[in-house]
């Protein structure tokens, strides 16, 4: 095969060759520098003749002239060529949608006038997308995208931090990029993802979903900055900014590197630091968790993070043992891989959730072996480099071991960080992308399949229906149910939301969704609807946090509450910001009618709820199962008649209440959901657990005409 000519489409953002302005907005993040690096690193390879990175033409006093010119070259056989198109100056990305088609033009006319035949067409993000189909489809060429961030992903965070859904329309024209997206993806002959796991959670929730058109190529990492100790860093500012916290502190050090988000988990790293003092004797815990001058002038999600990181530094007695310095500069990252990796020390990961893993590979390129959680992209690193350990990362115990197994044996030490250094080089650098990526093109050029179908769109653009089922109660007590649930879920993802609605906290949750392999769902409520999370990172809903804090005053409740018989306090872990739990003992508390007086009393407007006959818990008067549901309907805009309800306790019972249609599961508990017998619109089903349920998905036909069928006649 001859020598490829690569055509790159980036339309937004500002992008040269040098000095990337990464951060300056939304669009100067990572996807200009790995435009530019990827071009760089092709036009490298013999089996590239041509690379050029095609993107906007910015004439704009208000940013640099490196911008307005038309050419500019990447090195001997690369380039950004700019297009004019649309107004000359800088806009956002948002604005360039009406301005696309004539991009799409102005590009084909620039090659017919410059008598260049590309080989293949490689478009990065959504408009680039839409212009790179349009131009391989007027060329005859095959498309390859990446995605890079996903409008349907994007719309979920937009949602959970409170943006309505006009809104984010009107701002960032949400339905003209996932349509973009969908006719990106059911054009495209091959999609480049970071991860298995994006190629799973984060496509799959698309209609042109097509796994075998998709290939996992890990973007490539820069190792002139990420690099082993080489003694340097021990003079570097920051080390000395570190070593004034500890006591030893020649120690290896456990580092970690994260926002403090309560997603990223610190506070179970910490809990397993603190449990274990073999873990404390032979090394110091690094905590590098964003900057801050005053915690109480962060948002409270970041001041719940780090104040629970104090508190178990008191509570453990780990003064002189953890560092948690209050400022760190970008190009003081590196510098802290190798102050741990010349102290022999391991970086952990210990994050709910990880798509990708950046740091992980910043640590193996600087010699640093790694542990990690066993969640998405962790997987893929740790298969590759073989240099570290994955764990559970809700299983304190379970992560103290993976890091002594690194700490305790020097000579497991020194393989771990080897193996760290090679698969870094063969998997993660730009030349190992490049290669990585020349191979499947030259296997796509020469593959010459017939055109695919592309598969059947939904109706609507996005989910117009929703199936919310509580977890113990609904899922757990019969596996094969559970099994056959799972498939039918899965089959109909495309068309219909899962949402998952428990009393137990977010951790306890998915410790017990993994332990029994349930999917994430697309939307995760949890104490009792105190919290709303949603996939694929489980992104807290921040409108509904502030929505639910109305007369919200905890410590008064507890004074009230600590002072009945009958009455003992939950676990912590059990315990939230917007739920306050209890044991109750029925045969000696006070009735909950009375409870519920005695809070009024007190002047305290709340909502009590009595699970189980054992589990009393006290939640905003704004917060419950069926308000979470309501909100997200709401919010999502899926109608409360197509949304499918299924419980089987007494916390269950406002959800299934009203306009949604509704199952109660045979093994319902005891007789605390009997008075709904008598609403019409709920199904009391034959079957118990996972299978009740599929039996009312049938009743309702729900993903079909998802009705409510008519009474027989007595």
């Amino acid at each position: 095969m001859n020598p490829l000519y690569i055509l790159m489409v980036s339309v937004h953002g500002l992008i040269r060759g040098h000095d990337l302005e990464l951060g300056r907005d939304a669009d100067t993040g990572g996807q200009t520098l790995y435009a530019v690096e990827l071009a760089r690193a092709l036009a490298e390879l013999p089996g590239v003749a041509r690379v050029d990175l095609m993107t906007r033409r910015v004439v704009d006093p208000h940013v640099g002239p490196d911008y307005a010119e038309p050419i500019e070259a990447l090195g001997p056989k690369a380039r950004i060529v700019r297009i004019d198109v649309g107004p000359e100056g800088y806009i956002r990305k948002e604005e360039l949608w009406d301005h696309l088609d004539s991009f799409a033009d102005n590009a084909l006319a620039l090659l017919r006038a410059e008598g260049l035949s590309p080989d293949i067409v490689h478009s990065h993000y959504a408009d680039a997308g839409y212009v790179g189909t349009r131009l391989a489809n007027l060329l005859g060429l095959p498309l390859v995208h990446t995605g890079h961030s996903l409008g349907r992903v994007k719309r979920r965070r937009l949602i959970a931090a409170g943006v309505k859904r006009d809104v984010i329309e009107a701002r960032y024209h949400m339905a003209r990029r996932v349509e973009a997206e969908e006719l990106t993806l059911g054009s495209a002959s091959l999609v480049i993802a970071s991860t298995a796991n994006e190629i799973e959670e984060q496509y799959g929730l698309y209609d042109h979903y097509q796994p075998e058109q998709m290939r996992v190529i890990p973007p490539g990492t820069d190792l002139r900055r990420f690099m082993p100790p080489d003694g340097s860093e021990r003079h570097a500012p920051i080390a000395a900014d570190v070593a004034r916290f500890l006591n030893e502190p020649a120690k290896p050090m456990i580092l970690t590197v994260s926002r403090p988000d309560e997603r990223k988990n610190i506070t179970t790293l910490v809990q397993a630091y603190g449990e274990s003092t073999e873990l404390q004797e032979r090394a110091n815990l690094v905590v590098i968790a964003g900057n801050r001058d005053d915690i109480r002038d962060l948002d409270n999600g970041t001041q719940s993070v780090l104040g629970d990181l104090l508190l178990d530094v008191d509570r453990y007695d780990l003064y002189g043992k953890v560092a948690y310095p209050k400022h760190h500069r970008h190009d003081e990252v590196p510098v802290l891989y190798r102050l741990a990796a010349a102290s022999g020390g391991v970086f952990v990961n210990p994050a709910l959730t990880e798509p990708f893993g950046l740091t992980l590979i910043e640590a193996a390129a600087s010699g640093l072996p790694i542990v990690a959680t066993s969640d998405g992209g962790p997987q893929d690193i740790i298969g590759n480099c073989h240099n570290g350990y994955l764990i559970d990362p809700l299983n304190a115990e379970d992560m103290a071991a993976a890091l002594l197994s690194v700490l305790q044996d020097q000579g497991n030490w020194m393989k771990l960080a080897r193996e760290g250094l090679r698969g870094v080089q063969q998997h993660y650098a730009w030349p190992a992308h490049a290669r990585a990526y020349l191979s499947a093109v030259k296997s796509l050029l020469e593959d010459r399949r017939p055109t695919r179908q592309p598969p059947s769109r939904r109706p609507m653009l996005y989910h117009d229906r929703a199936l919310f089922t509580d977890l113990d109660q609904n899922l757990l007590g019969d596996p094969e149910s559970l099994t056959e649930f799972i498939r039918v879920v899965r089959e109909h993802r495309k068309c219909a939301s899962f949402g998952i609605a428990t009393g137990r906290s977010l951790e306890s949750a998915l410790k017990v969704m993994r332990r029994y392999n349930i999917p994430m769902p697309d939307v995760l409520i949890t104490s009792l609807g105190a919290a709303i999370h949603f996939a694929p990172e489980y992104t807290m809903d921040l409108a509904w946090t502030r929505h639910i804090d109305h007369l919200w005053t905890p410590a008064a409740v507890r004074a009230i509450l600590e002072q009945l018989p009958g009455l003992t306090r939950q676990p912590k872990s059990e315990q939230s910001r917007f739920k306050i739990s209890y044991y109750i003992d029925p045969q000696v508390a006070p009735s909950l009618e009375e409870i519920n007086r005695l809070l009024h009393q007190g002047d305290q407007t709340v909502n009590v709820t009595l699970s189980f006959g054992q589990f009393l818990d006290v939640l905003p008067i704004r917060a419950s199962k069926g308000f979470a549901v309501r909100w997200f309907a709401d919010q999502w805009g899926v109608p409360l008649e197509q949304v499918l309800a299924a419980g089987g306790s007494g916390s269950d019972e406002d959800m299934m209440r009203g306009n949604t249609l509704a199952v109660v599961v045979a093994n319902r508990h005891n007789d605390e959901l009997r008075a709904l017998a008598e609403v019409e619109r709920i199904y009391f089903a034959q079957a118990g657990y996972a299978r009740g349920i599929l039996e009312a998905i049938e009743h309702y036909d729900f993903y079909g005409s998802c009705r409510v069928p008519a009474k027989e006649a007595a």
